[in-house]
């Protein structure tokens, strides 16, 4: 496996010029987010203050958002890239000027859960190590500085080749999640792979199977979701509006189903179908079921049908090399997946937005670096 090199950027940026506040979207309270004036956080040592170019909205930020389920006042975002302003006492492998993309998780390495490979479990995985300095830290990338508090700097600040653009390395996380996604359900050759939902996790999730040479079938309820995931090669596809997803999938697999079914679509009202859609003795992934609840199941599908329901939540800290080779190398236009971009000053409408897309929005960026630029990159 090829190690992407550390490139430094050709200027540094100087420490005098780091202002004393900052403008951050914040969460108050179920659907109050605030653009607000908050101070820039301060570093200690081991620290970097990382000024941030381009940050991805999640899902589970939209999730947070509107179920009001985290304490406020705090500030989401967490698919992160930008620039490094300024470094705390020690740090050695950073320097100001680098850019980097950050994870706001990475597991301790050594406990219970780590041993076995389960890092999103791991007690210090759990611990947000990332903040706009504003409230509980969670993220920070919908504000224009975050500080890194030292775990993540050793093990989860990944430094940007000059060629490759801020919102490319955006990518880095949710690609890592997806391809954990993908080992999690040992997709083999040959395979034939249904993932249910096509947004722009969908659509990573079927470009990652197909590239683990998995023969991919994808189904929404937007044909012109469908149409964007043909640039990207993912040409076979069931217009969920116009066709039943499970009989049309049997038909395309000889009256089988799927060997596997991902399910990228977020809610319950799906996992019923996901399951029907599988072969006797195939697997069905949960992606996006992060809200907790109940639902109904058939239990003979799982054991007299010999089906395997599976579970695959954050990323993997083993896979952030990886990750690193795919992302950068370009094999996949990630950045192209960005279907909206807002400056910092119009985060409030791009939330609205995200949480109420039209059939033709993918991923939706903010990026308060499109002041410093001069542009969005």
């Amino acid at each position: 496996m090829a190690v992407i090199p550390k490139v430094r950027a050709a200027s540094s940026v100087a420490q005098d010029s780091i202002p004393r506040t900052m403008l951050a979207a914040i969460y108050y309270g179920q659907n109050d987010m605030r653009l607000e004036t908050v101070p820039v956080p301060e570093i200690g040592p081991g620290e970097l203050l990382v000024r941030i170019h381009t940050c991805g909205i999640c899902g589970t930020d939209l999730k947070k958002i509107s179920t009001g389920s985290h304490s406020a006042p705090r500030v989401f975002g967490h698919e992160m890239a930008g620039v490094v302003v300024a470094r705390g006492a020690g740090v050695r492998k950073f320097a100001e000027g680098d850019r980097v993309m950050v994870f706001h998780h990475i597991p301790c390495g050594h406990c219970y859960y780590c041993a076995r490979k389960v890092f999103s479990q791991c007690p210090v995985y759990k611990k947000v190590g990332t903040t706009a300095g504003f409230g509980e830290p969670s993220g920070g990338g919908f504000a224009e500085y975050i500080r890194v508090m030292d775990w993540i700097v050793e093990r989860g600040v990944i430094a940007i080749p000059n060629a490759v653009s801020y919102e490319q390395a955006s990518y880095m996380e949710p690609v890592n999640t997806v391809s954990k996604g993908i080992q999690s359900l040992a997709v083999e050759r040959g395979e034939t792979v249904l993932v249910i939902g096509q947004g722009p996790i969908g659509l990573m999730l079927g470009v990652l199977a197909q590239r683990a040479g998995a023969n991919v079938i994808t189904s929404d309820l937007f044909p012109q979701r469908l149409t964007i995931g043909e640039r990207y090669g993912l040409t076979q596809s069931v217009d969920a509006s116009q066709w039943d997803v499970v009989e049309r999938t049997r038909e395309m697999t000889g009256g089988r189903g799927a060997d596997a079914v991902i399910l990228a679509v977020g809610g319950s009202a799906l996992i019923g179908p996901a399951i029907d859609a599988a072969r006797f003795g195939g697997r069905v992934l949960l992606f996006a079921q992060t809200v907790r609840g109940e639902v109904r199941i058939d239990p003979a599908s799982i054991c007299v049908d010999e089906k395997t329901l599976l579970g695959s939540y954050s990323a993997s800290v083993e896979l952030n090399e990886e990750v690193a080779e795919f992302v950068f190398s370009g094999a996949m236009d990630l950045a192209g997946l960005y279907s909206h971009r807002f400056p910092l000053a119009q985060s409030l409408e791009a939330l609205q937005l995200a949480a109420h897309p039209q059939p033709d929005t993918m991923k939706i960026a903010i990026q308060p670096g499109s002041v410093w630029e001069g542009r969005a990159e």
